[in-house]
C-alpha cells in the first residue's frame, strides 16, 4: 500500500508559519560548518522575516553567504509531527524605521515583556522599548527556493 501524501498545501504551510513558534535558522560559517540559532519570526508578504543584531553570527554569515535554511516544527509523537523546512536566500532590510516596526510585529507575537505578547504597542511605547536597538539590527526576509513540509496528522494515526 502506498504511503499517504503528508505534504502540506501552500495554504497549510502559510497557516502553520502564521502560528507563533520558534524557528531554527541555519547559516554557513566561515569554515563551511553550519551555524544554527533559534529565532522568533513573522510572515511578511508570504515570506518568513526575522531581525537580529547586525554583529550576530547569523547576520555576519548571511552577509558573506546569503544561503539560509529554516526549520519550523512541532509534535511530541510520530502521529503529531508537522513541520516546514525552507531553503532560501536572505534579502536584507537595514532601515531602522522598518526594523522598529518589525519589533512591534514580533512583540505582538512573542512575550518580550512578562508572560504575554504585547500587540498594538503605541509608537511612543514601541520607540521607548526598542528604538535604541533598531539601528543596530538587520532584518532578513527569506526568499524561498525550496519548501519541504510534512504533516503526520494526515496519516490518521497509521505509520
Amino acid at each position: 500500500m502506498a504511503r499517504k501524501d503528508i505534504t502540506m498545501t501552500p495554504d497549510e504551510v502559510l497557516a502553520f508559519l502564521e502560528e507563533p513558534r520558534t524557528i531554527q535558522v541555519a547559516t554557513i560559517g566561515r569554515d563551511g560548518s553550519p551555524h544554527v540559532a533559534p529565532m522568533w519570526y513573522f510572515v511578511h508578504e508570504g515570506k518568513v522575516a526575522f531581525r537580529s543584531f547586525t554583529k550576530s553570527q547569523k547576520i555576519v554569515n548571511l552577509k558573506r553567504d546569503p544561503r539560509v535554511t529554516l526549520l519550523a516544527e512541532e509534535g511530541k509523537t510520530y502521529a503529531e509531527l508537522r513541520g516546514v523546512l525552507i531553503k532560501g536566500e536572505a534579502r536584507f532590510v537595514d532601515d531602522p524605521a522598518v526594523i522598529l516596526d518589525w519589533y512591534g510585529t514580533l512583540a505582538g507575537r512573542y512575550a518580550f515583556f512578562g508572560g504575554e505578547p504585547t500587540p498594538d504597542l503605541d509608537p511612543n511605547a514601541l520607540d521607548q522599548a526598542f528604538g535604541r536597538f533598531a539601528a543596530k539590527n538587520t532584518g532578513v526576509i527569506v526568499e524561498p527556493i525550496k519548501v519541504i513540509s510534512w504533516d503526520h496528522t494526515k496519516l490518521g494515526g497509521a505509520y
